[in-house]
């Protein structure tokens, strides 16, 4: 499957963002999606993922409350909706999946990546 990501940008403190990340050749509904960022400096994190029904979703501690994933499996996107921006959120954010086979709760590397969109809150 090939990811594009897009939707990035540069944001005040307190604003939004909606990124989104359209995926094309397998059926979309085989793969787990996350989204991940790096911030200069830091190493790759994972911010959310949302498994192929919408059901399981996870976020990590700093994004809770403020994020939103989804997707739309007609469409075959990926969404994750940023409220209340912070300038620690800015850095690259990248999308990805993996196989639903895999299940949901597992270590297995993701195996398929987006090319990442910037964004960056100003304080």
């Amino acid at each position: 499957v090939q990811l594009q990501a897009s939707g990035g940008g540069l944001v005040q403190a307190g604003g939004f963002l909606r990124l989104s990340c359209a995926a094309c050749g397998r059926p979309f509904s085989t793969y787990t999606m996350a989204w991940f960022r790096q911030a200069p400096g830091q190493e790759r994190e994972i911010v959310s993922t949302i498994s192929w029904t919408g059901s399981s979703i996870y976020y990590v501690d700093s994004v809770k409350g403020r994020f939103t994933i989804s997707r739309d499996n007609v469409k075959n996107t990926a969404y994750l909706q940023m409220n209340d921006l912070k300038p620690e959120d800015t850095a690259v954010y990248y999308c990805a999946a993996r196989s639903r086979a895999y299940g949901f709760t597992t270590h297995q590397p993701y195996e398929y990546w987006g090319q990442g969109t910037l964004v960056t809150v100003s304080s």
